[in-house]
């Protein structure tokens, strides 16, 4: 799973990149310093995961990780092919969350491409580009089905319908995302598309120092202007972040931290939140030889978290053992959980729950 971090050219999208994989992509004062996107291997910050090894005192910890890509910055045109427009827009359609990067600082040292710093007309500029992209496979689409549809066939003509309505949408500017549609509309006709306004998205306001924990104007902008959208608004001064990344003593980076009023980086919430945005979520194996997170997505079944490990451990699945992280920190041990009665014996139906401790039984 992997979210895409979007944005003009020179919002700090490769700055922040830089933070959250510590990998040393390229940043410099002009368009276009990143052509190929950037993968990072992100590890999701977890304090669960440190009690656990506190208290288990495994040989090795392993913690859960999501992939980021940092991808070029989009211009107006990019959807006709403008500044390397479909390379960059297909590296968007692989991704299925995206990180929209919005520059809410005013500096003068640092160009914009567009000359001002207007958080809305450069969401709205990268909206319309994705948008028109979007319409056009949407189009293309119907034309296909429009076809089928018109000999009678009924599947055929309510794909049609839906996608009309989705065209009229997006014509109309409105991403498809906010769409409302039936689910199994949704997930029959519009999610094989992989359009990219339906991915789930962050806007990231990037600030300036001063404005990390309360924010400023350009943020209240941002917020007034999606709220009737299904997304989060994270605010997030890139530049001090990209600055504390660069100590290395632990103390430092929190009194730096405590200097500006925050208590842990901007950038472990942004990697928490993206995690959520993938509609992902983590369960634990605890024993001797490790400690570690394995994600799953949100709703998956015991064999399907099995599988995760290994595909045999779903195929032969036989129950799993399940112990609330709660409840293992409260008894402190395994073996205290057990004698009190509070390891659940779970079969394959059971939905697995974020934070749940587990250990799996199975044959092949």
């Amino acid at each position: 799973m992997k979210a895409g971090i979007v944005g003009l050219p020179n919002v700090g999208k490769s700055t922040l990149f830089n933070c959250l994989s510590n990998a040393k992509a390229q940043s410099a004062n002009y368009p276009f310093c990143t052509i190929e996107p950037n993968v990072g291997v992100v590890n999701v910050p977890d304090p669960r995961l440190a009690k656990l090894e506190e208290l288990v005192k495994p040989e090795k910890v392993i913690p859960a990780t999501v992939e980021i890509v940092d991808i070029a910055g989009l211009v107006k045109g990019a959807s006709k092919g403008e500044g390397l427009g479909n390379q960059f827009l297909g590296n968007i359609r692989e991704t299925d969350a995206i990180l929209h990067v919005l520059r809410c600082f005013d500096n003068d040292n640092v160009v914009h491409v567009d000359g001002s710093v207007d958080p809305i007309r450069d969401k709205e500029t990268i909206d319309i580009e994705l948008q028109l992209k979007d319409l056009e496979t949407v189009e293309k689409k119907l034309d296909k089905v429009g076809r089928a549809a018109r000999t009678g066939n009924k599947e055929a003509q309510a794909e049609a319908d839906t996608l009309e309505k989705v065209k009229k949408e997006l014509e109309a500017g409105i991403s498809v995302r906010a769409v409302e549609l039936e689910e199994n509309a949704r997930e029959e006709f519009i999610k094989p598309l992989q359009l990219i306004t339906d991915k789930p998205v962050m806007y990231v306001c990037n600030v300036d120092e001063n404005s990390a924990v309360d924010g400023n104007a350009h943020v209240d902008r941002v917020k007034e202007a999606v709220k009737n959208e299904d997304a989060e608004v994270l605010v997030l001064a890139v530049g001090t972040e990209a600055d504390i990344t660069e100590l290395d003593d632990y103390e430092e980076r929190q009194m730096f931290l405590a200097d500006i009023g925050l208590d842990e980086p901007g950038s472990a919430k942004l990697i928490r939140s993206a995690y959520k945005l993938l509609n992902q979520q983590t369960y634990f194996t605890a024993g001797e030889k490790e400690v570690r997170a394995w994600t799953v997505t949100v709703g998956a079944t015991a064999p399907q978290a099995a599988g995760v490990i290994h595909t045999d451990f779903e195929k032969g699945f036989i129950r799993a053992e399940v112990i609330k992280y709660e409840d293992f920190v409260s008894y402190g041990s395994e073996s205290k959980v057990r004698e009190a009665g509070k390891l659940g014996v779970e079969g394959k139906g059971y939905i697995v729950q974020d934070g749940d401790v587990m250990h799996f039984l199975f044959n092949v």
